[in-house]
């Protein structure tokens, strides 16, 4: 079984999604994070899905769970990549994927976190791009 790899990089922990997501590298995800989280007392998680094409109910509810675990565990869910088509299937699905903020790449998803904690990883948080960030996000 393939797992994703998950980074850390500063306070947030980066999970690349470079493979099909099966139901049981889905829930091995949720669990590895989870105790990379606690681990390393990241307070911000980033999930890059640029490389889905598809993303089912499981995965979409997957996600949905990572960003209850996260939060629980008191770090902040951004999903970045997200393609148009992705996004299509997710509102055809009903899925609102709560708790989940979205932002448009990596970069910005970082600037959002640190928005969000009010820290500073070294960005330009100048208001155009915080608000920019922060628009990417909103439904």
């Amino acid at each position: 079984m393939e797992r994703v790899p998950i980074l850390k990089i500063g306070d947030i922990l980066l999970v690349s999604i470079q493979i099909d997501m099966s139901d049981q590298t889905a829930v091995t995800l949720q669990e590895d994070l989870a105790e990379r989280i606690v681990a390393t007392g990241c307070h911000g998680v980033i999930i890059d899905i640029t490389a889905l094409d598809i993303v089912d109910s499981f995965v979409g509810r997957m996600l949905s769970t990572i960003a209850s675990i996260s939060k629980v565990l008191d770090a902040e869910t951004v999903v970045v990549g997200m393609r148009p088509a992705v996004a299509i299937t997710l509102v055809e699905l009903g899925l609102s994927l709560n708790g989940i903020r979205t932002a448009l790449n990596v970069e910005r998803g970082m600037e959002l976190i640190a928005a969000t904690r009010g820290d500073d990883l070294g960005y330009d948080d100048t208001p155009g791009d915080v608000e920019s960030a922060t628009a990417a996000t909103s439904p």
